[in-house]
């Protein structure tokens, strides 16, 4: 980090005034306050504001009656006076609000509504796109008329395998096919309805599993996705167990023709260096020199957060130097299932602040989901997970948690 930011940074933390206690024991910077302003949602993926009306997207594969978009309107104390559902759009992850529009993500495209006066638009949702690989989709608007769209790899799976190869040492396809028509971001018309998967121009490439994606004005666009797992497993040989914790997730800063280096690849966010997937010949110590790929703006390591969503700041509430940093949620590492006794990565709020267009070092924003102690951030113990975070036109940030379907709103100084 910059050291002219940072001083700055943890001095305002300091000065700030200290308020009461948070809901749910949420821990906060001084000077920030919570509120719990849902609760019972359900399988909440992404979400999006307007005013005192909250867009939430659900989770793909939800099969809940609930599916789809849930609409919520919020009172003058921030509580809900009207829950609603919004058909037509549904089993996906990402939603913007641009322009007037709704826009949500369907398992296999984007489809859009008029917004209203009213929490529940009058009119049909139309099909922007459709076509796309069935997963979760996040999307990001540039303002400019595009709409970006991030397909995964098959299934978010780590590797890109040959399956006539070794059993024992798996050998990965170059190329690997799964890059043509997914792991990458494609960009399509913001306004067009009934585009193809075909009429997207192929954006980006080299994503394992990303669910978190913003443009961030002035800037460009931006996304974070999830690092490759068990590596040590299968090769123990060339990978050690902290080896293969400081295999970081990622962040990028996403031009036409990033290339983000999966299945080749994998970054180490401990030694910062990028290394060959033992796959394609890796030996875990030598380091890749192709200046194809691109280095991440900020890596989250040692041990996978499962990073699920990110918002930058575009509001005036909070402190003057949070304005252009990014909020990122961290849902939780352990879906393997391995309960730990110190507990996984993630299960918090972390901001990256940004110097002009150079992004610093992540630092714990909000902290406490999960619960109070260190062994509660484990899949089957945490209390809440973060999922999904976006700003509201009134300066504040707004969190969402997959668990029991809970939202909170973080505000400074009320």
């Amino acid at each position: 980090m910059n050291r002219s930011f940072f001083i700055p940074f943890v001095a305002l933390l300091a000065a700030a005034p200290a308020m009461g206690a948070e809901p749910d024991g949420l821990i906060l910077p001084p000077g920030f306050h919570a509120t719990v302003v849902a609760e019972g949602v359900g399988a909440i993926r992404h979400l999006a504001v307007r005013g005192n009306d909250i867009y939430v997207s659900t989770r793909h594969g939800n099969t809940q009656p609930s599916a789809g978009i849930i609409a919520i309107r919020m009172g003058a104390d921030h509580r809900p006076v009207q829950t609603a559902h919004i058909a037509g759009i549904d089993q996906g992850t990402g939603i913007r609000i641009y322009n007037g529009y709704l826009y949500g993500a369907t398992s296999t495209g984007v489809a859009r509504v008029k917004l209203d006066d009213n929490l529940v638009p009058a009119g049909q949702p139309e099909v922007i796109v459709d076509g796309l690989a069935a997963t979760n989709h996040p999307i990001a608007l540039d303002g400019r008329g595009n709409l970006y769209v991030s397909v995964d790899g098959a299934g978010g799976a780590n590797n890109c395998w040959d399956p006539n190869g070794p059993k024992d040492k798996p050998v990965g396809l170059k190329p690997c096919p799964i890059l043509e028509g997914r792991a990458g971001i494609w960009r399509f018309s913001d306004r067009k309805p009934g585009q193809k998967f075909a009429d997207g121009e192929h954006f980006a490439t080299g994503i394992r599993n990303m669910s978190a994606m913003d443009w961030r004005d002035g800037d460009g666009l931006f996304g974070a996705w999830h690092g490759r797992d068990s590596t040590a497993k299968g090769w123990p040989d060339l990978v050690t167990p902290e080896q293969d914790d400081a295999i970081a997730d990622e962040m990028f800063r996403i031009g036409s023709g990033t290339d983000m280096g999966w299945p080749y690849t994998y970054y180490d966010g401990v030694r910062k260096i990028r290394f060959a997937a033992p796959e394609y010949g890796g030996d875990g110590k030598t380091p890749v020199t192709d200046s194809k790929y691109a280095t991440p703006v900020a890596a989250f390591a040692p041990k996978r957060p499962a990073v699920l969503d990110m918002a930058f700041y575009n509001g005036r509430k909070f402190p003057s130097l949070y304005r252009g940093g990014a909020f990122v949620a961290m849902h939780g590492g352990g879906s393997d299932g391995a309960v730990l006794p110190d507990g996984h990565a993630g299960y918090d709020i972390m901001f990256v602040p940004f110097t002009g267009n150079r992004a610093g070092t992540p630092v714990v924003f909000a902290d406490g989901f999960a619960g109070p102690g260190p062994g509660d951030k484990n899949v089957k113990t945490a209390a809440y997970r973060p999922v999904g975070v976006a700003v509201g036109g009134d300066g504040a940030l707004y969190v969402a948690d997959s668990v029991k379907g809970r939202i909170w709103r973080i505000a400074y100084g009320e």
